[in-house]
C-alpha cells in the first residue's frame, strides 16, 4: 500500500506500525501525519479554523489529484499524553484512536452533521483491531 510521510515535530519517538495497518485496512492512499505540540496545534487550528485554542486532532482533505497524497492528519502529542494518564492506555493506542478519527474525517465522514455514521465506522474500525474506546464513543 501506500506510505504515511510521517513529520514528526516533537522529541516522542512514536511507532507508526500500527496507524500502517490501519491506513492499509481502510485502502487509503499516500497519506501526511504531522505530531505536534499544543502550541503548534493552536496555531494551526487558529489560521485553518479561526479557533484560538489547541486541540487533540485536525484532518485537511485534499482534492483528489492522482499521485498526491489524500489529505494531511495532524495530531497534538500533549493531548495524547493527557489521553493516555485519563483513560490508562498506551499513548501509541491513544494514537492510533486520534489516527482512526482524523482519517474518517479526510474519508469524508463528519460526526457534526451526519446521523451516527462517523461513530459507527470509528467502532467497527476500533472493534476489528481491538482498541480500547475513542473519544467520539466515551462520549455517548
Amino acid at each position: 500500500m501506500f506510505n504515511i510521510v510521517f513529520e514528526n515535530n516533537t522529541d516522542y519517538n512514536i511507532d507508526l506500525t500500527q496507524v500502517q495497518t490501519i491506513k492499509d485496512y481502510l485502502k487509503v492512499g499516500e497519506l501526511e501525519l504531522i505530531l505536534t505540540n499544543d502550541d503548534e496545534m493552536r496555531e494551526i487550528n487558529l489560521t485553518t479554523r479561526g479557533f484560538d485554542k489547541s486541540t487533540d486532532v485536525l484532518s485537511f482533505p485534499y482534492l483528489s489529484m492522482p499521485n498526491t497524497p489524500v489529505g494531511s492528519i495532524v495530531i497534538s502529542i500533549d493531548y495524547l499524553k493527557s489521553y493516555s494518564i485519563e483513560y490508562k492506555n498506551s499513548i501509541e493506542d491513544e494514537f492510533a484512536l486520534l489516527f482512526i478519527h482524523g482519517i474518517l474525517h479526510i474519508l469524508g465522514y463528519d460526526h457534526e452533521v451526519d446521523n451516527g455514521e462517523h461513530r459507527d465506522k470509528e467502532e467497527e474500525i476500533i472493534n476489528h483491531f481491538n482498541l480500547p474506546k475513542s473519544l467520539i464513543i466515551r462520549n455517548d
